[in-house]
């Protein structure tokens, strides 16, 4: 469930849950997983457990994965960075029956320009990708920034990660580049976006946690909020934070 270098990856569906918690109770529940979680083995800082992403995101002209329309509902496709590195993931994140997995492959950064090409090189690692791109007309739409805390272990019914999200960023884009990690809107901002991820039930020491925090689960996308900030899309839903239920979609301007 953590990030990795592999040159092809596919991860297998799991369940994720979502909150959207204030700054003191984020420190709170970061305390708590670095007492009952493990770093995750690929990030890094002061406590083993921290890096940043920045992420290229898709979308068609009519913005009809925003509006979910259709099988633009259940796929995301993205370009992700973590930190400074030279290369970049080629993802396409696919939600199905609520359930959430993952595709995707290593590129360098220099590699991206061959995403603008008019046909696609079925040598490439990135050659599913960029057919993928064309047939669903997707263009980059915006760059979503954030630093990351990560916390993982193994249960008896696998593993288990435990995610952080904040000082989120986001700016447009119409190009493959990266942006600075400083510059754009602040989203969600003195608020924290926290993921679980596991492969089935929900694990005992998830539920733990919730009660203990008193969490109340939300659906909240961050290519949405960024969407939104931006003006790109007019928000269809706009729900003050703390009053949303389970199925309810988070959607906040900046």
């Amino acid at each position: 469930m953590s990030p990795s270098t592999d040159q092809r990856e596919n991860r297998e569906f799991a369940a994720e849950i979502k909150f959207l918690v204030t700054l003191p109770m984020a420190e709170r529940i970061r305390a708590w997983a670095r007492v009952n979680l493990l770093p995750d083995p690929n990030a890094s800082g002061e406590a083993g457990d921290g890096y940043q992403i920045t992420s290229l995101y898709f979308d068609t002209d009519k913005f009809d994965v925003f509006h979910r329309k259709g099988s633009f509902g259940r796929s995301k496709y993205r370009i992700r960075r973590y930190g400074p590195n030279p290369i970049a993931f080629l993802e396409r994140k696919l939600k199905t029956r609520g359930l959430v997995s993952k595709r995707r492959s290593t590129v360098q950064l220099e590699e991206l320009e061959r995403l603008t090409e008019s046909e696609p090189d079925d040598r490439w690692t990135g050659y599913w990708y960029h057919r993928r791109l064309q047939a669903r007309r997707l263009r980059p739409v915006c760059q979503i920034t954030y630093s990351r805390t990560a916390r993982v272990t193994m249960t008896s019914a696998g593993p288990i990660r435990l995610t952080m999200d904040d000082a989120i960023r986001t700016v447009p884009v119409d190009g493959l580049e990266f942006r600075g990690l400083q510059e754009g809107v602040r989203l969600a901002e003195n608020q924290i976006i926290i993921e679980l991820k596991y492969c089935r039930e929900t694990p005992v020491l998830f539920k733990r946690m919730i009660e203990e925090f008193a969490l109340t689960p939300q659906s909240v996308s961050k290519y949405r909020l960024a969407a939104a900030a931006l003006g790109l899309v007019k928000p269809a839903e706009i729900i003050v934070p703390g009053a949303v239920g389970a199925t309810s979609e988070i959607c906040l301007t900046s």
